[in-house]
């Protein structure tokens, strides 16, 4: 066990400390009048902690605390990591970003595109090119998710057990279950968020033989000392786990969910690479850290600085912004300046995003209104973590950007 501790003084590393306590006054409004029920957040430059705070709660309805230990539930932020471990095995020439998925995964051999029709009664087209590894990584491959709401495509995603649950199948199970459904486009036509980081855990699992949290404990967890990050929040580390909350629509403040459904106490049969893991503010500072010091971290390389350069470039097509490639769907990520690495959004043009920050900017948010980023330019890793269903209930993702640059003076 291990939390955050700030490592430097924030005047010498260009912040104003009263600006940063602008970040905990302004987050503090959010607790205090029913919002959030608490949160955690870190601010670092040239590697150094600058600025942390812990406020609210664990638990609303028992005024439990926020531990600087808490477990958090960081959905989507499972994503980057499994970009990463992924990437470990394209480092030892496994695969290649152009290698067609179904080589790995023959059930994504013969696919069909929606192209019109209805669920029950759907028009579908024979697939023009194979979808490749780099489609799923950047979301291009035409796979979407059903909590979407949007596309007939999404509402056969629920049909068949994929909404905000999974069907009760293991990894390669699941697997074959999404190349049966049909994809919203031809793939590598546009961008739309989508259970494609979950594929890419399955070839994790071919290529390395191990059960995706297994890699990840080896290759990354143990590592880097992310003690506290798995697919599941064991026993003895529960009272730690923060409880989960969601927007009510009727006042705005955050309604709590039922526990049990939605903690995980035991390993579950599939490790989604899309989602799944608990972690703590600690981990994942650890990770980021490792991403900013180029995929090393305290003696412990996991990847090369120039496939975590890579990994951080646009890759839609074209130098393009989600706005000008995606469909005007949910993400984890506004649209506008913004492009897509490889399990990443990216800054492309901060004036267009109307959220300052800096060209190359990346990171990635969860579900649960969690979110970190690394600023090469600026030497920034910040995040924020809190228990919140959705991530758009509200602004919290601008709004902490741009009092992290507020606070800079340097």
């Amino acid at each position: 066990m291990s939390t955050v501790q700030q490592t430097a003084d924030p005047s010498d590393l260009g912040f104003d400390p009263s600006r940063l306590a602008r970040i905990d006054d302004h987050f503090k409004k959010y607790v205090d009048d029913g919002r959030l029920p608490g949160w955690s957040l870190a601010v670092a430059r040239d590697g150094e902690v600058a600025h942390v705070a812990h406020y609210g709660f664990a638990d609303i309805e028992s005024k439990k605390p926020l531990g600087e230990d808490a477990i958090f539930r960081i959905a989507s932020m499972t994503k980057p990591i499994c970009a990463v471990a992924a990437m470990i095995l394209w480092e030892e020439g496994l695969f290649e970003l152009k290698d067609h998925v179904y080589r790995f995964i023959p059930s994504f051999r013969d696919q069909k595109v929606f192209r019109s029709g209805s669920t029950t009664n759907p028009r579908l087209d024979h697939i023009n090119e194979p979808m490749e590894m780099w489609h799923l990584f950047s979301h291009t491959a035409g796979l979407t998710y059903g909590f979407m709401h949007a596309h007939p495509v999404d509402t056969m995603y629920r049909n068949a057990g994929f909404e905000w649950g999974i069907p009760d199948k293991d990894l390669a199970g699941i697997c074959d279950d999404l190349a049966a459904l049909p994809l919203l486009f031809q793939p590598g036509a546009e961008w739309n968020y989508s259970m494609a980081i979950d594929v890419i855990g399955r070839v994790v699992e071919v290529l390395s033989g191990m059960k995706l949290g297994e890699f990840m404990k080896k290759r990354i967890f143990e590592p880097l000392g992310m003690t506290d990050t798995a697919f599941h929040c064991p026993e003895e580390k529960s009272d730690r786990l923060a409880s989960a909350y969601a927007l009510n629509p009727a006042d705005r403040k955050a309604m709590r969910l039922p526990t049990p459904p939605l903690s995980t106490f035991h390993d579950p049969k599939a490790h989604m690479g899309g989602g799944g893991l608990v972690s703590t503010m600690s981990d994942y500072m650890k990770f980021a850290m490792m991403l900013r010091n180029g995929g090393e971290l305290n003696g412990a390389r996991i990847l090369s600085p120039r496939t975590v350069q890579y990994m951080a470039s646009n890759h839609l097509p074209g130098g393009a912004d989600l706005s000008e490639y995606g469909r005007p769907l949910f993400a984890e990520t506004a649209f506008d300046g913004v492009g897509f690495g490889l399990s990443m959004s990216v800054t492309i043009d901060p004036a267009k995003a109307k959220v300052p920050g800096s060209v190359g900017d990346y990171g990635w948010g969860g579900a649960y209104s969690t979110i970190f980023t690394v600023d090469p330019v600026e030497d920034l890793v910040y995040m924020f973590f809190t228990q919140l269903l959705p991530s758009s209930a509200h602004p919290i993702r601008p709004q902490f950007k741009q009092m992290v640059f507020q606070a800079l003076v340097d």
